[in-house]
């Protein structure tokens, strides 16, 4: 529909799968599974339902009738009992024990868990996709030496695979920051009005063991193995700030990126991938605008930002329960996570699509090589026994004169030819050529690169051998 508000987020960013996991079709599947597991959980512990309501449940359990709950929700306002009747009336012969002892918590809790653990799985896999495409791209050109930055002012020279090991750490560092969260996954239970379970007490007639057991139960039925110790109504609202924090730090990797991308794309030594027809700019034709790179950083900002919403919700929920919550989570925490799915296709995309101009990088590097390399030129002479502090000096004298002509006049660095000309370096100029090959400033860029892909990156995405290589597209 073309007449009304759409979420960019669905229509531009995330793909199929993750929009899928945050539609009402999966929360009502969702729900159906937990009153079965709760059903189930509570025959097993002596309630009289019997098998034959079950099976009933599990009948309709992909077959809503939504229509039946959308008319029942006009009526009583209430979408948890609206979707408990038009269960029900699928349903007959269990109506009577459908959300027994529940809440509306038991259903919209669990679920958001639940939901949330399934999207930070899909992106847990997106991020190895990207972590393996960065890699290859880190082995390729570990050896290509580039002009480095501090302060984006000229530094000591680095390769431009170690650079994109910068990239890689952060993603790693974020990998493990979702393997943790993962790690502790857990659901609410079946906690009641308040937390107590004060209901299902009454239930199972005083026996504390088999409230006990119930929570153990439909963790099991769910696919989990625990749920909380204690709670209020609702599960600690700390989870959702921990997710999204988890997901903040995965949009700060990516911005970052992004950020240096787009830097060196303006510097013409290395642009993302621009498509045969597509336009750059609608006014100016020859640009190649990093327009991939830019929409990282945009969504990025937004999934920086709208972490802070779960941060607040947490600090602001009052003793067992407030529903001040309820609106801003069904918006704050789908979004981080649609956006995160649309950040790491583009992350990849773009990793996948570099392209790399040597030529450029060369031209760079060897501009302000002949600065660098003062140091190794002085001491060579110090070993023909000229003296290092007349050294210094012309050096000096030497480095602000070629400075001059590359700043004020435009001209190239002439660094080396008067160095060669003076003869108290007693040095032709093939032989500084000799000193200032590039390859000779990287350090151990070219070794670093190797062993972190080799050992630790290696070691870090070899579990996921069961996450397949994909070629990722963008929508638009």
């Amino acid at each position: 529909m073309k007449n009304t508000y759409e979420s960019p987020l669905s229509s531009r960013y995330a793909d199929d799968e993750m929009k899928y996991l945050f539609s009402p079709d999966k929360k009502f599947r969702t729900w159906r599974r937990l009153w079965i597991a709760l059903a189930q959980a509570e025959k097993e512990l002596g309630l009289n339902i019997t098998q034959e309501q079950i099976d009933e449940m599990i009948r309709f359990q992909d077959d809503i009738n939504y229509k039946v709950a959308e008319a029942r929700e006009k009526v009583v306002r209430h979408d948890v009992m609206s979707h408990v009747y038009a269960f029900g009336q699928q349903c007959p012969k269990a109506m009577p024990i459908i959300h027994l002892g529940a809440t509306s918590c038991y259903v919209g809790d669990n679920t958001d868990i639940i939901i949330m653990t399934e999207a930070l799985r899909l992106v847990r896999n997106k991020l190895v996709g990207v972590i393996r495409v960065l890699s290859k791209f880190a082995v390729q050109y570990k050896d290509l030496p580039t002009l480095a930055f501090t302060h984006f002012q000229p530094a000591q020279p680095t390769t431009v695979g170690k650079r994109a090991t910068l990239w890689i750490q952060d993603l790693l560092m974020d990998l493990e920051d979702v393997e943790y969260q993962l790690s502790k996954a857990k659901l609410l239970g079946s906690k009641g009005t308040t937390g107590t379970q004060a209901s299902f007490l009454e239930l199972f007639d005083g026996d504390h063991e088999k409230v006990k057991k119930l929570d153990e139960l439909i963790a099991e039925k769910m696919g989990y193995t625990s749920c909380f110790a204690v709670s209020g109504q609702t599960y600690s609202r700390k989870l959702d700030s921990q997710m999204l924090s988890v997901l903040s730090g995965i949009a700060q990797s990516a911005a970052k990126f992004s950020n240096d991308i787009r830097l060196l794309q303006h510097l013409k030594e290395i642009e993302e991938p621009f498509e045969k027809n597509q336009i750059g700019s609608s006014a100016m034709a020859y640009k190649r605008n990093p327009m991939r790179s830019e929409r990282i950083a945009s969504l990025s900002r937004y999934v920086m930002i709208d972490s802070l919403n779960p941060y607040i919700t947490e600090a602001t929920q009052w003793f067992e329960r407030t529903l001040d919550d309820s609106a801003n989570k069904r918006i704050s925490v789908p979004e981080a996570f649609l956006a995160v799915d649309g950040i790491l296709n583009l992350y990849a995309n773009v990793a996948d699509g570099l392209v790399v101009y040597p030529k450029v990088i060369e031209q760079h590097l060897l501009r302000e090589l002949p600065f660098m390399a003062t140091e190794n030129i002085m001491m060579d002479a110090v070993k023909r026994g000229a003296d290092r502090q007349q050294l210094h000096e012309r050096i000096r004298v030497h480095s602000m004169a070629a400075s001059k002509v590359v700043k004020e006049e435009g001209g190239e660095n002439d660094l080396l030819s008067r160095i060669a000309a003076d003869p108290i370096f007693g040095v032709t100029l093939e032989e500084l050529y000799a000193i200032v090959k590039p390859e000779k400033y990287v350090g151990r860029a070219p070794q670093q690169t190797e062993e972190f892909i080799d050992e630790v990156v290696g070691r870090a995405i070899a579990p996921y051998e069961f996450v397949p290589d994909e070629k990722t597209e963008i929508n638009l």
